[in-house]
């Protein structure tokens, strides 16, 4: 299929000369063109510009190409959600309740709540009910514009759990339009008869399960939570390090409830990421910028359980490249609108407009080591792009708490037109 879209007030690009996620300043260019077009052939983005120039460049091209008048709206990268919980069973809509009466998210999970909840519900939920239940949170996930969406596993704490996990979301990275990247987080809590044997849980993720994982190439990355009451840094890096031997790629929940040198560990293990980073140290801010480490920051965790929001605007100051995304999870963020947590990011984190755009297209796909491919509308990139229903990038914002995204294009098919999802109608 060949696709121009012409006409837009505004074409966000993100293109750039820095190599690797953008840090410091380059978060702020985000090279926009005025009444520009895009230019798509099959899968891939041709060219990007003025009209009369593509018309000038590739008139054959132009000529079979059906063309979409962009008029009045904005053209812009899909979005990435680079840190998601994607498949689970059941809700938590009573620990919520719980929290508004004063419980804390550690209280709730220390009396059997939490995580161990929803590993409880996704034990004893079939396959085949994880897979719908998952593609239909794909399908709102489409329709907010998100078009790359990293899952993790977790709410296993078992092999045979954990895998279901990991099999639903390759299976659907198969079936779904949105691609969907995994990471196994077998270290996601201490099972409850593991209790004051943490170890040897610890042994079982790293001489069981991460084997199995490698074996059977269900993941590409490999996370821990590295928390006070969950898994110790000297647990962390064993873990971490046992993964990255077998060839998956570290990531670490890190700093989200209590300083615990998480970050500091993210950068010396080389971790692509550190997540959440709450309560990050100003020394654990610094070895991630000298490492290169993404912060990839979820102001919807912080949202939702009333909590302090992570120093988005340090760490960027310091020279961390910062991603933002949704953590989609049924505990602490249950909310598929990245679009909801930009604002989040921009009121509450000291984010600017250009920052959170960059955050969630081209520095979130370079933290699932996905920059190269998508994340900015360049030549030769894959073809996933947005038309959204405002005059300006900044009005993205301003309109606040609302779905924007009136088209979406994913590997150069259109699959939301209007808002709605094609295979809806």
């Amino acid at each position: 299929m060949t696709i121009l879209i012409k006409n837009a007030n505004e074409v966000i690009t993100l293109k750039s000369n820095a190599q690797g996620p953008r840090t410091k300043e380059q978060m702020q260019e985000i090279a926009v063109i005025e009444n520009g077009s895009v230019l798509i052939e099959e899968e891939r983005i041709v060219a990007v510009g003025a009209y009369e120039q593509l018309k000038a460049d590739f008139p054959e091209i132009i000529k079979k190409a059906e063309t979409i008048d962009a008029t009045g709206k904005i053209v812009m990268p899909g979005l990435v959600d680079c840190h998601t919980h994607l498949v689970h069973g059941g809700t938590r809509e009573h620990e919520f309740n719980m929290r508004l009466n004063g419980s804390t998210y550690m209280e709730i999970m220390n009396a059997g709540g939490g995580i161990h909840a929803t590993t409880k519900r996704t034990r004893e939920t079939s396959f085949d009910e994880l897979y719908e239940k998952t593609m239909q949170h794909l399908d709102v996930f489409l329709k907010h514009g998100i078009t790359t969406v990293e899952a993790k596993s977790g709410y296993g704490l078992d092999w045979e759990t954990e895998k279901k996990q990991l099999e639903v979301a390759k299976e659907l990275q198969a079936a779904h339009h949105i691609d969907v990247i995994s990471t196994f987080m077998g270290a996601h809590a201490v099972p409850h008869d593991y209790k004051g044997r943490e170890d040897e849980f610890v042994d079982v993720v790293v001489q069981e399960m991460l084997p199995k994982v490698a074996e059977l190439e269900l993941a590409e990355f490999n996370d821990v939570f590295c928390e006070k009451g969950v898994f110790t840094p000297e647990q962390s890096r064993r873990i971490l390090e046992a993964g990255k031997a077998l060839g998956l790629t570290p990531k670490i929940h890190a700093d989200e409830i209590e300083p615990y040198q998480g970050a500091e560990l993210a950068a010396e293990v080389g971790a692509i990421s550190a997540e959440h980073l709450l309560v990050a140290s100003d020394e654990g801010i610094r070895k991630m910028a000298e490492a290169g480490t993404i912060a990839v920051l979820l102001p919807g965790t912080a949202f939702f359980l009333r909590a302090p929001y992570a120093r988005g605007r340090l760490m960027i100051d310091e020279g961390v490249p910062v991603a933002i995304s949704t953590d989609f999870n049924p505990g602490s963020s249950p909310t598929m609108s990245l679009p909801f947590i930009m604002n989040l990011a921009c009121m509450h984190m000291g984010m600017t407009l250009e920052e959170v755009l960059t955050a969630t297209t081209i520095n979130a796909a370079y933290a699932l080591n996905r920059g190269e491919q998508v994340g900015s509308l360049e030549a030769h990139k894959k073809a996933d792009v947005l038309i959204l229903d405002v005059e300006n990038y900044k009005q993205l914002q301003y309109f606040y708490g609302m779905n924007h995204t009136h088209t979406v294009i994913k590997n150069g098919q259109v699959v939301v037109q209007n808002g709605i999802l094609l295979k809806d109608q």
